[in-house]
């Protein structure tokens, strides 16, 4: 397994729609262990293949406490959408800042596992959260897209200056 570098907001490359993962063979399972890898040692709790530049429909989620319930989802469909919650959502390619997002309080996903095997999860709270925050990851969407232009300009201004410096 490797870490895997993280793109950062506002680099364009997070704005690639992934494509959808036509086999799922040896080098699949490797990203998905590479993406476990880097989300975990990051920390987070969700980590999109967009976000570490392999524009592929993969992500990887694990929202317990104990880091013991990792879910990988391969081509993840969202076909169900219920209620509504507003959370404070961060993103590890927008490092340091945390704002209010409404979603889905209860979702219904369909994907294909680490082994090719169709599956379907009903997700809530903050599950339902990270998998909708994920798949937007693959439409080359991010959070702060949800955010008032003022918020959105501010957040780019503060990681372009962050990031020249670490330069």
């Amino acid at each position: 397994m490797a870490r895997l570098p993280i793109l950062e907001f506002p680099d364009p490359r997070l704005r690639t729609k992934a494509q959808p993962v036509a086999v799922v063979d040896d080098r699949i399972r490797r990203l998905i262990d590479d993406l476990f890898e880097t989300m975990y040692a990051a920390p987070g709790i969700g980590l999109a293949a967009t976000q570490v530049n392999v524009h592929e429909r993969v992500i990887v989620i694990d929202v317990s406490p104990e880091h013991d319930a990792p879910h990988a989802f391969i081509n993840p469909t969202i076909t169900r959408l219920d209620g509504l919650i507003e959370t404070d959502e961060g993103c590890l390619s927008v490092p340091g800042f945390y704002e209010p997002v409404r979603r889905a309080d209860e979702i219904r996903v369909e994907a294909l596992d680490r082994d090719g095997k169709p599956f379907v999860l009903d997700a809530e709270g903050l599950l339902a959260v990270c998998i909708q925050h994920e798949c937007d990851h693959l439409e080359g969407k991010l959070f702060v897209d949800y955010l008032t232009p003022l918020k959105r300009g501010r957040i780019r201004q503060k990681l372009t200056k962050q990031q020249r410096i670490r330069a």
